[in-house]
């Protein structure tokens, strides 16, 4: 979910008839009952917690809380489901307005006084007027590990599902990265936390926004080093390998995790 490239962010956005609008309620987007976003000005909208984002091909574009009841016409969809309802570029745009309207949400008062935070007027910041805390969006790093073993067809993809995942998915590994950790160590240490093995030849992928809720995930490819499946019971329900022609239910087409799995399998 990347926001697309013709989008300038920027925290000074005059307002217009013709701004397009994201609206939340609960990680749910408002769309038009034909699948299309909202334009208009955002006081016209039951909202608060408004946010100016930037401009999308000249376009003013903002992201809002919804405060009041779905007006007539309108439908709230989860987020996840509204891939392939809207472009890949307003998908991608989604990610970033839900992002910055739930930093908004958390963050209206101040984690070291308590007083309410205010915008700032030169960058996406909340700032405490008391004692002067800047609070910027976060992005918490994410690395996702998908481990092979094998040659050819006989290649062979470690694949796990947690618990809360929908019925019979599977996907790479993946964990946070915790404070004072490089990239590569937390690869290392959530392989083996998860499922016992250890790994060599951790080789950096690609990357990918992750706005469920506010992540960066960091995809990378590893080779089996050996070792036996030993499955951290709160984290993982089960894993085993899958040979390349014969793998199970995968996460949807627009995650990392998806992409990684099908570049992996077609031998790139």
């Amino acid at each position: 979910m990347i926001r697309p490239a013709s989008f300038v962010p920027s925290v000074r956005v005059v307002p217009s008839g013709g701004a397009l609008l994201f609206i939340f309620l609960e990680g749910r987007l408002l769309l038009r009952e034909e699948g299309t976003l909202p334009h208009g000005r955002p006081e016209a909208f039951p909202v608060d917690l408004v946010n100016p984002l930037g401009l999308l091909d000249g376009v003013p574009v903002y992201g809002a809380r919804l405060a009041g009841e779905v007006p007539a016409g309108y439908t709230l969809r989860p987020l996840r489901g509204v891939y392939g309802v809207l472009s890949e570029d307003l998908f991608g745009l989604a990610g970033y307005a839900a992002q910055i309207v739930e930093w908004d949400r958390t963050h209206r008062f101040c984690g070291a006084c308590g007083a309410p935070t205010v915008r700032s007027e030169r960058e996406t910041s909340k700032v405490c007027p008391n004692c002067g805390l800047s609070v910027y969006p976060r992005v918490a790093p994410v690395v996702m590990v998908l481990i092979t073993r094998g040659e050819g067809g006989e290649r062979e993809l470690l694949l796990a599902r947690g618990p809360h995942f929908a019925p019979g998915m599977y996907s790479a590994l993946a964990g946070f990265v915790e404070p004072s950790e490089t990239l590569e160590h937390a690869c290392h240490r959530e392989v083996r936390e998860e499922v016992g093995v250890e790994i060599t030849g951790l080789r950096y992928r690609f990357s990918q926004p992750w706005p469920f809720p506010h992540s960066l995930m960091i995809a990378f490819t590893a080779e089996d080093a050996g070792g036996h499946l030993v499955l951290q019971p709160e984290e993982i329900e089960d894993a085993g390998w899958y040979r390349v022609d014969a793998l199970p239910t995968l996460p949807p087409p627009f995650s990392i995790a998806r992409r990684l799995i099908e570049t992996v399998a077609r031998g790139e």
